[in-house]
């Protein structure tokens, strides 16, 4: 696959790339630093490669991958996505040298991902199954971290300890990692390597059920869904012949919940008098969330007036009425009607393969 350094600065040189710098030993795990000092390394992170035109020689490579592996796809549900989301249903570069760590974490929202080391040196992996990321998450607690936006690297003494299996292995030039739903993993850099990945979900009832679970944990902790899975689901509805009957019941349920709030939550406001001002949704517009509490706002938008920079933002009910300001102060949008949604609710059905 055609990414190095030089092919970027060649073909790119606009290109931004975030640098990320880190302290510690820039080694790897098996050498010890002699004189006992931390030494600070950088190395580049998230380079965006969604652009097709600019990056077409090397997504074209890409395209040689099976199906089920591919960025877009009918068997990838993150495909239904209807705007980019950097690195989940757009590839990602990452640029590493010796000793650069990706620390511990699951997938956004436990979606798969795809990893491709394009070389020339290798990576090492550590995962541990699914089902043992409440004992990471235990650690973390036990040590103050956040398990979703902190930062860590588990002990693996400590894993050995608990009886939790790690998954342990070096990832060379040219080999792919699938990682599954839900593994949680933390890789680092043995020598200088470039890496590309992005997020797949199959489209079946056990992606879905751990989305959703992920989706609604995000919400209980104020921390962003990076899939903003209502707006999905109901994409999935529209477009996807769903043969999957877990998926299928998963989906009817969160769809029927979905609307049935839309049309309580309309009705309350036309009772309080408060003027609800249809907007509609533009081609590839990203999916809403709340500036305060960061879950994902669907169909019904209250728009703030402008901040210090001159911006609209969003909120969610909830948090429109604990502001200072009265609710009848705010815009009201209205993006999608109750008809619409019921066509769609109406049309989804369980196919036979």
């Amino acid at each position: 696959m055609l990414i190095t350094r030089s092919s970027i600065i060649t073909q790119t040189p606009q290109v931004l790339i975030q640098v990320m710098y880190q302290q510690g030993s820039c080694t790897s795990h098996k050498s010890n630093d002699p004189e006992g000092q931390s030494k600070v390394i950088k190395f580049a992170t998230n380079g965006d490669l969604s652009d097709e035109i600019k990056w077409a020689v090397q997504l074209a490579e890409l395209q040689k991958l099976p199906e089920f592996m591919k960025v877009a796809s009918e068997m990838n549900m993150l495909s239904y996505i209807d705007h980019t989301i950097s690195g989940v249903n757009s590839v990602q570069l990452y640029m590493k040298v010796a000793g650069c760590r990706t620390p511990g974490h699951q997938e956004n929202n436990n979606f798969c991902s795809v990893n491709l080391n394009v070389g020339p040196e290798d990576t090492e992996w550590f995962a541990v199954p699914n089902r043992y990321w409440g004992v990471l998450n235990s650690f973390c607690s036990k040590y103050k971290i956040d398990f979703l936006s902190g930062t860590w690297w588990p002990v693996l003494d400590d894993l050995e300890k608990e009886g939790v299996p790690v998954y342990r292995f070096l990832q060379r030039r040219g080999d792919l990692v699938w990682v599954n739903p839900g593994t949680p993993h933390w890789v680092q850099a043995t020598g200088i390597c470039n890496n590309v990945s992005w997020n797949v979900g199959p489209v079946t009832g056990h992606q879905y059920r751990m989305a959703m679970e992920r989706y609604e944990w995000c919400k209980m902790r104020c921390v962003k869904s990076i899939v903003p899975m209502i707006h999905l689901s109901w994409n999935i509805a529209r477009f996807v012949r769903v043969t999957d009957a877990i998926l299928f019941a998963q989906l009817k349920e969160c769809l029927t919940r979905s609307l049935l709030f839309c049309e309580y939550q309309m009705k309350r406001l036309k009772d309080e008098g408060i003027v609800i001002s249809w907007h509609g949704r533009s081609d590839r517009e990203p999916a809403h969330y709340c500036t305060v509490c960061q879950v994902e706002v669907f169909n019904i938008l209250f728009v703030s007036s402008k901040n210090s920079k001159g911006e609209h933002y969003v909120l969610c009910e909830q948090c429109t009425r604990a502001t200072d300001i009265s609710i009848h102060e705010h815009k009201v949008l209205n993006q999608f009607t109750i008809e619409e949604l019921k066509v769609v609710l109406n049309g989804l059905d369980l196919h036979c393969i």
